[in-house]
């Protein structure tokens, strides 16, 4: 599997404290790092700013300890706030071609979620450093989503762009590498990780799973 020199990371942990089911979030993404997560995502969609910063600033302590980059999902403050190495966004957020044009976004990556194959032609597209497939399978975590693309679904936007693809949504050891064969460049988890016992362990065998 070739990796995308602008996304070199293969297995991406998106966190938020709700899905850690009672855990403490830090303990989870600092197990997750150590088990191999090169990458770390913090969701949090019903946090005001301020709480939301409160952890991110926690969570980028723990990020740049391992050299691990910090993606905040679609808050622009918060984002520039804690100095992370990316954000990612939907297609209700604000879009990276406005993202582009912000000094502090500039050289940043900007993730993009593709919910309909025509986004691909969009200058959104050509303007993210790599795409979310969202979701591959039908989730609980996510209920606003448009199309469950499948391992057809990855096949047929790889054909289609040259683009890292993160791949989301329902993955797990049994599918991780299918979803890598079918293109994707990296898989994206959440209860894979968060919902479990040992977070560590269950990163470690992902991630052997994706160098499989």
């Amino acid at each position: 599997m070739s990796i995308h020199p602008n996304f070199p990371y293969q297995l991406y942990l998106v966190i938020s404290e709700k899905d850690c089911i009672g855990k403490d979030l830090f303990h989870v993404a600092e197990q997750s790092i150590l088990g191999g997560v090169d990458v770390v995502q913090l969701r949090e969609k019903t946090d005001s700013t301020g709480l939301f910063l409160q952890k991110a600033e926690q969570l980028k302590e723990i990020t740049t300890k391992y050299n691990i980059p910090l993606i905040i999902n679609d808050h622009t403050e918060v984002a520039e706030k804690v100095c992370a190495e990316g954000i990612h966004v939907g297609n209700n957020d604000i879009p990276p071609s406005v993202l582009k044009q912000l000094p502090f976004f500039k050289n940043r990556l900007i993730g993009y979620s593709i919910e309909y194959l025509s986004q691909l032609q969009s200058e959104n597209t050509q303007l993210s450093d790599y795409l979310g497939i969202s979701p591959v399978f039908s989730t609980n975590t996510k209920t606003d989503t448009v199309t469950e693309w499948g391992i057809e679904g990855i096949e047929t936007i790889r054909a289609l762009t040259s683009k890292p693809l993160i791949a989301i949504g329902n993955i797990n050891l049994q599918n991780t590498r299918q979803i890598i064969k079918a293109g994707a460049n990296s898989i994206a988890v959440v209860s894979a990780i968060c919902a479990s016992e040992d977070p560590q362990k269950a990163a470690w065998q992902l991630k052997n799973e994706i160098l499989k």
